[in-house]
């Protein structure tokens, strides 16, 4: 026997079925949002992993292609390694979730949801998020919840509550909203310069909606949620910091963390933990925990300096911007490039175009998505904070801070039709000190216009950060965190926009939630933040898109065809458009609707091929000039190719003033000649005559 539990949930049934299905799990829910299914579960180790000073939690959103009638590619015919959307779901599912756990905790959880059937008017992923809250919380995993979240959507300026995929995929805003039980806990937000009190409305209309999911999931775990088990606590005991105390007094701490250069900090630091290694050598259980007690004496004498000092370690006040730097065309002969520096955070971004053939295919659950013409990447080197370690590869950080930026811009970009490009945006990190996806946002966006790119406003990221005292009003809210403040800090509060709204939020918090005026607050500092660094840093370096893309770049020349007319560019099983690609050396990209885009870098040559597309679209009429070659030679006449596939006849008594009595004798195979059109003939070919006008 199994309980299910159902509530209504904007204008559809949410179903929950416990104890159906996974029994062997801490915590299982076999979700059912409309027809979208998603299996979540909870499961925890029994002992904590010995040697970690974190908390080993990972969630995993799992994609399977059968959930909308799939096979996977390839020869193996097996889901591969995660999809980008799959990584960025994960991640918007851990943040919310990973705070809410003991912090003492050790033990291993896993989160894990399947998607097994996908209706599109409900997103799997906002039932994955539930799905995993549910999960946990009837577990017996300790756990400080439930969380809730929904998601928002707007179209034509109103709200739409769980959008279907459609409204998702065409609003204006995508924003997914975490709450607890009091207050916001996650934001993670797409909109199209959404101004900030729509955007602060569009937060807490979601916030009242997951109130109502709070109380049904209450009902759930009052019904079925196990006790919570015991655990080992990894705590650090309060005796080893009075201990410390002693040896490191808290002035020698601050004066150790007190500066804005982060190598002098770690010798500093590292120093202070040689003297306390030596302090203890004959304590065994003190040297065994020391690297994680010295990590939170740190994060105490940051603290207290924020909160009670209001004093940061680089010594800037507290809406203060570490200074800025921005550079284009740092790298030569790629199609743009710019690098913008913020304190000890640097970012070099480079941007390429290619014609529309090179946009990334996407094979999802998304059936509205099946290309992406923008893509931005971000690399995370060992060596821009100082470390030794072979690259593998982009991890998840890499993807999430990558889409991020991504997201920021999407708003901005010309359409496909303003600008038939696909374009690339990579960033290099070349030093790291706290937020370098905002740092990348601002790179991205000079990248882009020093390639030529059309973008209709600039857009510019920061990130403000939080400690919190003992009560809710008890806060400091830190403009542009460096990494000591984001580690040893509350929040990392991501916004990025142009000066009329914001393009982009990710709001990654360590307590359990924020307060309506934490987060206005926080929305308001980042807005005057990114008008200062356009102002003072980005529109010095480059103020609007050069006109013109630059010179190592493809160009492309746009036309538009009937689209009727397709068939006879492309030809037969693609002859004809192959053979002007192998004659002029250009790319040819042809869309449904007929708009033709030619892409090279031989002006002379894509001339050539544009010419060759309209003459063969042409609508022969009697008095057309054309150049063309002759192909082939007959008693009567000779035919001549004036375009790809495309042939005329000049009849023999049409080639010459005087009579011939042999084509021959004029023409030989290869001749460039001019022909003007005559109509056509009885047979319905195409009538040329060479004797009517100038051979040039």
């Amino acid at each position: 026997m199994y309980k299910s539990y159902t509530m209504e949930l904007a204008g559809r049934t949410l179903r929950v079925d416990i104890g159906r299905v996974g029994k062997q799990a801490n915590g299982c829910a076999f979700m059912q949002y409309g027809e979208t299914t998603v299996l979540s579960t909870a499961t925890a180790s029994e002992k904590p992993r010995e040697g970690i000073d974190f908390f080993p939690c990972s969630v995993e959103y799992e994609e399977k292609l059968y959930a909308v009638g799939k096979i996977p590619g390839g020869f193996n015919k097996r889901e591969g390694k995660a999809s980008e959307n799959a990584v960025l779901t994960s991640r918007v599912i851990d943040r919310p979730m990973r705070p809410l756990f003991p912090k003492d905790y050790r033990n291993d959880v896993t989160l894990n949801n399947m998607v097994m059937s996908v209706d599109p008017a409900c997103r799997p992923e906002i039932v994955a998020m539930l799905g995993t809250a549910i999960a946990t919380s009837i577990s017996d995993i300790p756990f400080d919840g439930p969380c809730a979240m929904t998601q928002m959507g707007m179209l034509d300026g109103e709200f739409i509550v769980n959008p279907s995929q459609e409204q998702w995929d065409k609003g204006d805003l995508k924003m997914t909203v975490a709450s607890t039980a009091e207050k916001v806990i996650m934001i993670e937000a797409g909109a199209n310069e959404i101004p900030e009190a729509k955007m602060i409305e569009a937060i807490y209309k979601a916030h009242e909606i997951n109130q109502t999911i709070i109380a049904f999931i209450n009902q759930i775990v009052a019904e079925v949620g196990k006790p919570k088990h015991t655990y080992e606590s990894c705590a650090i005991p309060e005796e080893l910091f009075e201990e410390m105390k002693k040896i490191v007094t808290p002035e020698e701490m601050e004066k150790a963390v007190f500066t804005d250069e982060k190598q002098v900090r770690e010798e500093n630091i590292r120093n202070i933990t040689e003297k306390l290694e030596e302090a203890f050598a004959e304590k065994e259980d003190y040297l065994a925990v020391l690297g994680e007690a010295v990590y939170q004496y740190q994060k105490k004498t940051v603290r207290k300096m924020i909160l009670k000092d209001h004093k940061r370690p680089d010594g800037r006040e507290l809406a203060q911007i570490r200074p800025l730097a921005a550079e284009i065309d740092i790298i030569p002969r790629v199609h743009g490039s710019a690098m913008f520096t913020r304190g000890q955070t640097q970012i070099c971004n480079v941007c390429t175009l290619a014609p529309l053939s090179e946009v990334q295919r996407v094979d999802g659950l998304d059936e509205n998505i099946t290309a992406k013409r923008y893509m931005h990447h971000y690399n995370f080197p060992s060596y821009s904070v100082g470390e030794t370690k072979v690259s593998r590869g982009p991890g998840r950080r890499e993807i999430g801070h990558g889409a991020l930026a991504e997201r920021a811009l999407l708003p901005v970009l010309p359409s496909e039709e303003e600008f038939p490009y696909a374009i690339r945006t990579v960033s290099e990190t070349f030093e790291s000190n706290g937020s370098t996806s905002m740092a990348s946002t601002c790179a991205s966006c000079m990248s882009l216009m020093a390639a030529g790119v059309p973008i209709k406003k600039m857009v510019a990221g920061i990130s403000c950060g939080l400690v919190t005292g003992d009560t809710d009003d008890d806060f400091v809210l830190l403009t542009d965190i460096q990494g000591l403040e984001d580690f040893f800090g509350d929040m990392d509060f991501k916004v990025t926009g142009t000066h009329d709204g914001i393009t982009a939020i990710q709001m990654d918090i360590k307590i359990h939630g924020l307060t309506r005026p934490i987060v206005e607050g926080a929305i308001a500092r980042c807005r005057d933040a990114r008008e200062f660094i356009m102002a003072n840093c980005m529109v010095p370096a480059i103020a609007e898109p050069r006109k013109e893309v630059g010179k190592y770049a493809p160009k492309i020349i746009s036309v538009q065809i009937d689209p009727e007319k397709i068939g006879d560019v492309v030809g037969q099983r693609g002859k004809t458009i192959n053979e002007i690609i192998a004659r002029t050396g250009v790319k040819i990209d042809i869309t449904d609707d007929g708009q033709v885009s030619v892409c090279g870098t031989d002006k002379e040559m894509m001339d050539k091929a544009v010419e060759m597309v309209k003459i063969i679209v042409t609508d022969f009429e009697e008095g057309q000039i054309f150049k063309g070659t002759v192909v082939s030679i007959k008693e009567f006449g000779a035919f001549i190719e004036f375009a790809p596939g495309k042939e005329g006849m000049v009849h023999i008594s049409k080639i010459a003033r005087e009579r011939i009595n042999h084509v021959e004798d004029v023409l030989t195979l290869g001749d460039k000649v001019t022909v003007v059109c005559l109509g056509k003939d009885k047979m319905g070919r195409i009538s040329f005559s060479m004797k009517d006008v100038a051979q040039v």
